[in-house]
């Protein structure tokens, strides 16, 4: 996502943003997201959840970014398959499960094509993070990605969406989110987000990237995409429709009750039918 951005093609059956966005974006990923803090914070809740599954657990992580959280997991025993829309974000997470020395299975595959990707009932549980489900852009390309997710899962598997609360969003409308900042010797990064909220219901995701050089120069670049904003009761909706049962919502990975006001986050985990 450089500087002109939110034009939408059709890819392999479903409509995304485009214009080189997620891959120019991943050099940067890395620094955006403060991942020692994220995952200390993260994997425990998301651990209390898979290890009931059972001993041998095949994780799927759908929009698996730079690969974090699945390496990760990996490092604590998991079986764990990655697959990212973007390959500029598949190429990133190669290499960072490289350097950690784990052996991931990363492909580049959006959400409606996993199952034709990686086949069918072969997961114990699918990841969906970081706001990633946002990113379709209808109704139907949603109930494409819930019904992708279930035809990964075995009978009696377990989906994590985690999304953030447009409930409280759309409510509240607050364009502006806290900014992030990296520093790397004499390098420095500076990410600032905002929503534009749009006529017809979308929003757009803007991400302003200021970056200092060794040399003291400042650059930046605009990265935009659009988003369907995910209220609970749509899509759980959806999720019953396609087979899913034992539904959760939680606030955040403290555990905490989802609250439509005031959470931060839409956390659902749900069980695919048929045990």
């Amino acid at each position: 996502m450089h500087d002109k951005m939110g034009k939408s093609i059709v890819f392999r059956g479903y409509t995304v943003a485009t214009n080189q966005a997620y891959d120019n974006f991943s050099r940067d990923y890395d620094k955006f997201v403060n991942w020692e803090n994220r995952l200390r914070y993260e994997l425990p809740f998301i651990e209390a959840r898979l290890k009931p599954l059972g001993s041998r657990m095949r994780v799927l992580d759908a929009a698996c970014g730079t690969g974090r959280h699945a390496i990760a997991l990996a490092q604590r025993g998991f079986e764990v398959a990655g697959a990212d829309l973007s390959s500029g974000m598949v190429e990133r997470a190669r290499a960072n499960g490289k350097m950690a020395k784990v052996e991931i299975h990363f492909e580049q595959a959006g959400f409606g094509e996993l199952s034709k990707t990686f086949g069918e009932g072969l997961f114990d549980a699918v990841l969906c993070l970081g706001n990633s489900l946002p990113h379709v852009l209808s109704v139907l390309e949603l109930q494409r990605a819930i019904g992708d997710f279930a035809a990964c899962l075995r009978p009696g598997g377990l989906v994590m969406i985690q999304n953030r609360n447009f409930d409280a969003v759309m409510v509240h409308k607050e364009r502006w989110m806290e900014p992030q900042e990296y520093q790397e010797g004499s390098k420095e990064w500076l990410f600032l987000r905002f929503y534009d909220f749009l006529s017809d219901g979308m929003i757009n995701f803007n991400i302003v990237t200021l970056r200092r050089g060794e040399d003291g120069q400042w650059q930046q670049s605009v990265t935009s995409t659009p988003l369907l904003p995910l209220l609970q009761d749509e899509l759980t909706t959806v999720m019953v429709a396609a087979g899913f049962e034992a539904l959760n919502s939680f606030g955040d990975m403290s555990g905490a009750l989802f609250d439509r006001v005031s959470s931060g986050n839409l956390i659902i985990t749900a069980i695919k039918k048929g045990a």
